[in-house]
This record gives structure tokens, sequence and C-alpha cells, in this order.
């Protein structure tokens, strides 16, 4: 296979530091309470009123788990107490109609998306009466039209839940898995059966859902580069379409699940890198294209497609082939994007109700992008997504002249690109196969708000 990633730990070493996953640009540490439901709406009447309005995405949040995962970092709620969702999902329903209205009718949903938390601790009625409470009040497109998707504890579904999924619309699954290892699953409290999630695989396969994917974590209490080749194996095996890895931030000051992890058993930094190397040329020889950040996908798969073609994107729930919609996330702490704008909900099912019992879209911040936002956001989307930027059709679109404009960003690019990290000319900047791993770097260099003032809340590069 072709331009396979090359890993450098030399290259590596010098330029692994703090930065932003751009998800979005500017990130949420931008976000303000100057921004509030009144500018969401205002973006929502504009965007309507566009002579092509964009299609749509929805979001939602599901943020019960009904046990604790160590390394969890997400916005939760848990509790094996399963009649606790019914009121959140009464809020939920009410958040769609009032979203649903401020749509025109004639604009389309394409993506749908169910995150958490856990999804699947919900029951098939209530996941169902969400689903139509959501056909109700959009657009939804017919059939495999519309890329609907799942996040799904394999601890919480069987072949029956599956069908009944499969038989509600959702065509993409997501299984998290973590670790095969056993004693690895015991350290991080999220035990469950390697065969188990086999059959779900076999399961989901026979119901023909269009996409199948594996999370994995590498960095977790007890892995070794032997334990972990060991999960990547079976995973290989199984063959799911796509694959993440993500890297294990060890953050117990910021959150309190992982404190009762043991740091004596967490990898060092340095097995840490080789268990990256292993898995990145592993998954690589097993024929996986890696899209870049914790992503990899077979090389059928959309994503793939979707890069070689330039047209990939970006956003909060990973990589999408989807760039073209608005984003209209809901339930606690969802993150949409209308137009050149981010909003964010309340982050407390509390605050959410206050908002909606006033008939209020629960937004509390947000930003609205100037122009150079803009631009910037577009200089890092197409260098994390497809590895290249076309400096000349910037320049034609923008009305700039790219070297002047970013001056100081390619002062500093210079010695990446003397590193050989990437390759820079008058027409074009492109990420060499070398620094595809640290296209965040690279993308920092790039970011206004990092220029001006260095902020350390985000996670290792690697």
């Amino acid at each position: 296979m072709d331009n396979k990633v090359v890993f450098d730990k030399d290259l590596i070493r010098r330029y692994d530091t703090f930065g932003p996953r751009y998800t979005s640009y500017p990130t949420a540490v931008q976000f303000t309470t100057d921004y509030d439901a009144n500018d969401y709406l205002e973006w929502v009447k504009n965007s309507n009123e566009d002579p092509i309005p964009s299609p749509l995405s929805l979001y939602l949040h599901i943020p019960f788990c009904d046990t604790i995962c160590y390394y969890c970092g997400c916005s939760k709620v848990v509790t094996k107490d399963k009649s606790k969702a019914v009121h959140y999902i009464e809020l939920l329903k009410k958040e769609i109609k009032l979203q649903g209205s401020l749509f025109a009718k004639d604009r389309q949903v394409t993506q749908i998306h169910w995150g958490g938390g856990t999804p699947t601790f919900l029951n098939d009625n209530e996941i169902s009466d969400i689903i139509e409470c959501i056909r109700e009040n959009f657009n939804v497109a017919k059939g495999s039209e519309v890329e609907f998707g799942i996040e799904v504890d394999p601890r919480t579904v069987d072949q029956q839940r599956l069908k009944k999924l499969s038989q509600l619309g959702f065509n993409r699954v997501s299984f998290g898995v973590q670790d095969f290892d056993q004693s690895v699953q015991e350290a991080v409290n999220r035990v469950q059966s390697t065969q188990q999630i086999r059959q779900h695989i076999l399961d989901a396969r026979k119901l023909d859902f269009l996409s199948i994917n594996i999370d994995l974590m590498y960095g977790l209490p007890k892995q070794t580069l032997d334990s972990f080749s060991r999960t990547l194996d079976t995973v290989i095996g199984l063959s799911p379409d796509r694959l993440a890895i993500y890297n294990y931030a060890h953050l117990p000051e910021m959150f309190k699940p992982q404190r009762r992890i043991n740091e004596e058993d967490l990898p060092s930094a340095e097995e840490k890198l080789n268990i990256l190397q292993m898995s990145i040329e592993k998954l690589q020889n097993a024929g996986y294209v890696y899209i870049g950040m914790d992503h990899f996908a077979k090389q059928s798969d959309s994503l793939v497609k979707a890069q070689q073609e330039g047209s990939l994107y970006r956003n909060f729930q990973g990589y999408s082939t989807n760039a073209d919609c608005d984003l209209i996330a809901m339930g606690v702490t969802a993150i949409s994007r209308i137009g050149n704008n981010y909003s964010q909900n309340v982050r407390t099912i509390e605050e959410y109700e206050n908002r909606l019992k006033k008939n209020e879209i629960p937004v509390f911040r947000g930003i609205e992008l100037e122009d150079d936002d803009v631009l910037r956001a577009e200089v890092i989307s197409r260098l994390m997504c497809n590895n290249k930027l076309d400096i000349k059709e910037l320049e034609k679109k923008w009305g700039i002249d790219f070297q002047s404009y970013f001056t100081s960003s390619l002062e500093s690019l210079q010695q990446m690109a003397d590193d050989g990290l990437l390759e820079i000319d008058e027409d074009r900047i492109t990420i060499t196969t070398s620094g595809r791993l640290l296209a965040r770097s690279i993308c920092m260099l790039f970011d206004r708000y990092l220029q001006e003032k260095q902020n350390n809340r985000f996670s290792r590069v690697i």
C-alpha cells in the first residue's frame, strides 16, 4: 500500500507538545458566554435564508452509563437506575421539537449520530420513541441516504438488540472496546468478553450495517507492547471497517474517575510510544489506511475516498464525509455548528430542564467566527484532513497574498520543513508521510489564539 505513514521517534520527541485536537477552530477554549441563545436563533435564521441552504446533521448526547470506566473524561451520569433516563428523554424530545421548528422543512437531514455516555443505556422503546420524535420534527432522508450511527457499549447489547437498532434505521455502529486483555480491562473497570464482541461484529455484518467501527485506547494501566499486539491481532481478525486508537491522557486532577488508576501500572512514555509505533505498522500492514489523528479505515471506506478527493472534514464526532452540513447538537454539553459559529448547550440536566421549561434553546456559550477565524479554520481543516493545502486556490478564494498574511506561520514552519515534516513551495504545502503523525503540531502554527497566548489545557499531540 502506498503512502504509508512513517514513524520517526526523533521527530516525534522533538515536536510532541500540548495542543488542540482541532475538532473545531477556534477551539472550545475560545467559547464565551457573551454568545447566547439569541445569537444562535439569528444564525439559524440566516442559514435558512441562504440561497442554497446546507443539509443538516443531528447529534444527540445521551449522558448515562451504568458503570464507571476509570479512564473516562466524558460528560456522563453514572447510575444503574434505568428510570433516571426517563425524565431526560422527555427533555431531549422537547429540545428536538424546539430545534425542529427553527429549520426550514426543505432542509434534509443526511446524518444522525448518537453519542454519550452510553446511548444503549436506553431500552429499545425509549430509542424508538426518540427516533419517532426526530422524524416528526425534521425532514430525515430515506433509508441508506442518511448516515445513522450509534456508539455501543458491547456489554449492553445482544443479537436481538442489534437487530432492533437496524430495524430502527441505524446503519453505522461503533463498539467501545478499548482493550481485549483481561488484566487491562480489570484495571480500568471495563470487563467484557472477546467472544461476546466477536459475535456482535458477526451479527452487525449479517444485519448489513454499512460501517462497523471499533474504539481502542493505548497507554492504559497494565498494557504492554505484547499485550496490545495481541489485542490488535484480535481486532484485525474481526476486520472492522474503521478503527480508532485513542491516546489515554492521565489527568486525575481533572477527571475524578482516573484517581482510581494506579499510576505505577501505566506504561512508561517510551513503552507508550513503542505501542503506538507497533499499532500503526501492524494496521498498515493489515491493509488499513491511516486517516489521521487516531483513525484508520479500510481502503474501500468512504473516509479514505473523501481524503483522496480532498473533501474529508473534521468535527466534534471525528472525521466525516459530510463537510457541507449544519450540525445541530442536542442534549447536555452538546456543541452545534450553524454557518460560521459554534454554540454549546448547558452542562447539567438541571440547567437543561430550566431552559427548556421556558421554551428556550439551551445554549449557554459559543463563538461567532470572524473572517480571520474562517480562513484559518479552512487552512487547519485542509491540513488535518487532507494533508495538503493549495495555496493558489486559497489566495483566489480569499483575495489574500498567502506569504504576507501568514508570514510568521511560514517562518516557524520552515524548521519543520527542514526536518522533513512538510514540503512548502509557492503553490502548496504538503505534509509528508513523516509529518502526518504531527499534523496537530503543524496546524498549531496557524492558530492565532495559540500564538497570542499558549494554553496548556490540551492533551499531548502524541
